[in-house]
């Protein structure tokens, strides 16, 4: 996927979880979802593409609807070989820290899961104050 494919991508991926339910565009950008390829057969592909929507997109709606998935997913699947960038991106960006508090443990390894929280931020997320 080249950068200009990536980038349309995370804008077709938020255009679809902004989108009112039923609605056509909703419709258009649906492929954009599924990322089940990504997760097994590229996941590096799918990091970047995780980065890409949380640069063009940190509302509330989508950073929820990104942490719960395509991030806890990665990290359930692929934890031991992401964690240490999840780790540097969160302590570079605290919005991706904050991003990070809306994971759940999933199938997570004990130790990625132990790595994930030492870096989240929960501030926000299931009544925690902001």
């Amino acid at each position: 996927m080249t950068d200009q494919e990536l980038l349309a991508h995370a804008d077709a991926w938020i255009r679809y979880w902004q989108a009112p339910k039923g609605s056509k565009e909703r419709e258009e950008t649906g492929w954009a979802t599924d990322l089940y390829e990504l997760l097994y057969d590229d996941p590096e592909t799918l990091w970047k593409l995780i980065l890409a929507i949380h640069a063009k997109d940190q509302s509330p709606p989508i950073q929820q609807v990104l942490s719960a998935g395509p991030v806890e997913d990665l990290l359930a699947k692929h934890g031991e070989d992401f964690v240490a960038r999840v780790e540097n991106e969160a302590r570079h960006d605290p919005a991706f820290a904050k991003l990070l508090g809306g994971v759940w443990k999933n199938t997570m390894s004990d130790s990625t899961w132990l790595r994930l929280q030492a870096v989240w931020d929960r501030r926000g997320w299931d009544g925690i104050p902001e």
